[in-house]
């Protein structure tokens, strides 16, 4: 079971750290200096990036709630 939660937290994590890296970059921090703060034509539309708030939201819950039964697991485990 803690192998399961294990397996699901590493595929969770890798998922949101894809989802946060696809988001538009909003002000002058660290995205615009990785090219975040030029004008793009591939940029989405407003009901795409909704979308992707969403999801990411959706996917950082199961990730805490992951985190949180894993925790759970292996200290009642004993």
């Amino acid at each position: 079971m803690v192998i399961g939660f294990s397996i699901a937290l590493i595929v969770f994590s890798l998922l949101l750290l894809l989802l946060v890296l696809m988001h538009k970059g909003k002000g002058g921090g660290l995205s615009d200096m990785f090219g975040g703060g030029m004008q793009s034509s591939v940029g989405g539309s407003s009901v795409a990036e909704r979308n992707l708030d969403r999801i990411t939201v959706v996917i950082g819950l199961l990730w805490f709630a992951c985190i949180i039964t894993l925790g759970l697991v292996m200290k009642f485990q004993k």
